[in-house]
């Protein structure tokens, strides 16, 4: 419904439309929406004024307003918005200002309407751990000048099913990057407030259904200039002592506790070789003759006697701890992120070390070439969405994959410059091909490309012009030192919520009901590369999900 003054227009709009400030408005009005009890459910309202507005107050009026989250939808440069071998499937490609944080009213001076813009509110009705009942709820959003002044409202209707999202079953990695937020915030890694920090982005991750945390036994040796060094964050004590170690895992026990009141379902165990070829050993640091000092990093040969001898002292250490938590089937373990083909000999020496030791946990390592889980290598690969075919051919059990910034052609994903809708998919093909994960690298990655230097993230939002805007990070930091959400994560959460509600209908009709009634009108099946373009096919689709599930659930109530 639009609503409009003298001066002051608004529209509501749903969730997937991108409010750009240097262009009219061309999307349509959307007034009503539908979802299950315990999800949460966003859509916009856009505004524009014909003159300067500063401190605009908005409101929700609803007999559901202690469920409503007002934020207003921030604008942050793009220098880099895409590489130069992106699809057509893209909003634009030149630099300039893209919506994306979700910025708390509370957290800024009311809202600012420069004239002849249009900006816009985000509306988030989130059920928390109290579902809604069944019914029809309307919403009022109120917009309101300093002086008290009412500029305008917008109205919307959402109906609430009588059914219920079951619990998520995917597993999700989104890694958190401990140094990051040390070195943002400015306080020392492990000190009191760091580990508030880190519950913060913890418990806000789980929220959004990100369940599984790269947990960093010892500094993760990822996107690291080679020679290059990130701080460290290494949670497992060394001593060493002549030829021996001794182990104390005190602040291990402290994250696994932290992850485990917030709700986390799965350890990552931070990779134990470098990424790109697993050829060096990662950054360790250890305590000798009294004195902190890195024992192993890229002068370290992986496959070499001392690294191993580590090793061998290490994960058995490392597996009792395991076992006395009780984490023997909540661990993953990876050797090297994303080898080439011509890493494949470095990679199998690396495996055998600790294979041995970690017998019954999953080995799992981001990769795209086949070869590797043909030849039995790697048991539990991770393919990119572009690479995965060979994977879904030959019927590889437990399978799951992954995005970044190479995957710009045909398959989804959430660069600044892509529409919404691109990252709203992944959820649909998750279920459809019954993967059992989705990993990406960019939750809270605030540095530059190799890590090089610490970045502003409201400022650069391509790590320096390493990476489309979109891939690098999913939150930004707030100021109280919790994360400010996104556009983007939003989204993230609705293509987890629709996986959710296809599992629900399938638990009434069968998974080949569930396709039917996802691809029903289609002119081809739902693929990784191939899948509607359009924001109202999402819509609609989400629309006969929930009456189809209506269907199932009403005569129940």
């Amino acid at each position: 419904m639009s609503v409009a003054s003298t001066d002051f227009r608004t529209r509501c709009l749903h969730s997937l439309v991108k409010v750009f400030a240097d262009e009219e408005l061309a999307a349509q009005a959307y007034a009503r929406g539908t979802s299950l009890g315990n999800e949460a459910f966003s859509f916009q309202v856009a505004y524009r004024s014909e003159w300067l507005r500063r401190g605009i107050r908005a409101e929700a009026d609803s007999p559901v307003a202690d469920r409503i989250s007002l934020r207003s939808v921030g604008l942050v440069p793009s220098d880099f918005p895409a590489r130069d071998d992106h699809d057509d499937d893209i909003l634009r490609t030149a630099p300039g200002l893209y919506p994306d944080p979700l910025l708390p009213l509370d957290g800024i001076d009311g809202l600012h309407a420069p004239p002849n813009q249009w900006r816009s509110v985000w509306v988030t009705v989130d059920p928390g751990e109290r579902p809604l009942p069944a019914g029809v709820y309307p919403i009022r959003i109120g917009f309101f000048s300093e002086e008290g002044e009412a500029l305008g409202d917008a109205a919307f209707e959402l109906e609430v099913i009588p059914a219920l999202l079951p619990e998520q079953k995917l597993l999700h990695y989104e890694w958190l990057h401990f140094d990051c937020l040390a070195t943002y915030y400015r306080v020392p890694v492990f000190s009191e407030r760091h580990w508030e920090l880190l519950e913060n982005y913890v418990r806000e991750a789980v929220r959004y259904g990100i369940n599984t945390f790269l947990t960093p036994i010892v500094t993760p040796p990822l996107d690291t200039a080679i020679g290059g060094e990130r701080p460290t964050v290494q949670l497992v004590d060394i001593e060493k002592a002549g030829d021996g170690y001794r182990f104390g895992f005190d602040k291990l026990q402290r994250w696994v506790d932290l992850c485990n009141r917030c709700g986390a379902s799965r350890f990552e165990f931070s990779h134990l070789f470098t990424q790109w070829g697993a050829k060096h050993a990662p950054k360790i640091i250890a305590k000798e003759n009294g004195v902190e000092k890195r024992i192993f990093g890229w002068e370290t040969d992986a496959t070499g006697e001392e690294y191993r001898t580590f090793l061998d002292r290490f994960l058995p250490e490392l597996n009792r701890f395991i076992r006395e938590n009780g984490l023997e089937r909540r661990s993953i373990f990876h050797v090297s992120d994303e080898p080439e083909p011509h890493d494949f000999e470095a990679y199998r020496q690396a495996k055998e070390i600790i294979a041995r030791h970690l017998e019954g946990y999953p080995i799992m390592d981001a990769l795209s070439d086949y070869q590797f889980y043909e030849t039995g290598l790697v048991e539990r690969p991770i393919p990119s969405s572009d690479h995965i075919g060979p994977f879904l051919d030959n019927e590889v059990p437990d399978l799951w994959t992954y995005y970044c910034n190479a995957q710009q052609r045909k398959v989804a994903n959430r660069m600044f410059s892509m529409p919404s809708r691109r990252g709203r998919v992944i959820g649909l093909q998750l279920y459809k091909f019954g993967l059992a994960g989705f990993a990406h690298w960019g939750y809270n990655f605030w540095y530059t490309r190799y890590a090089t230097r610490p970045i502003d993230p409201y400022r650069v939002t391509d790590a320096g012009m390493g990476f489309p805007s979109g891939d690098s990070h999913l939150v930004y930091p707030g100021e109280d030192g919790h994360p400010v959400g996104s556009i983007r994560l939003e989204t993230l959460r609705e293509a987890l919520q629709d996986l959710r509600a296809l599992q629900l209908y399938e638990s009434f009709a069968g998974k080949e009901a569930a396709v039917a009634l996802l691809e029903d009108g289609l002119e081809q099946p739902i693929t990784f590369a191939d899948y509607p373009r359009d924001d109202e096919w999402f819509l609609s689709f989400r629309e006969r999900l929930n009456r189809g599930l209506l269907q199932w659930v009403a005569p129940k109530q």
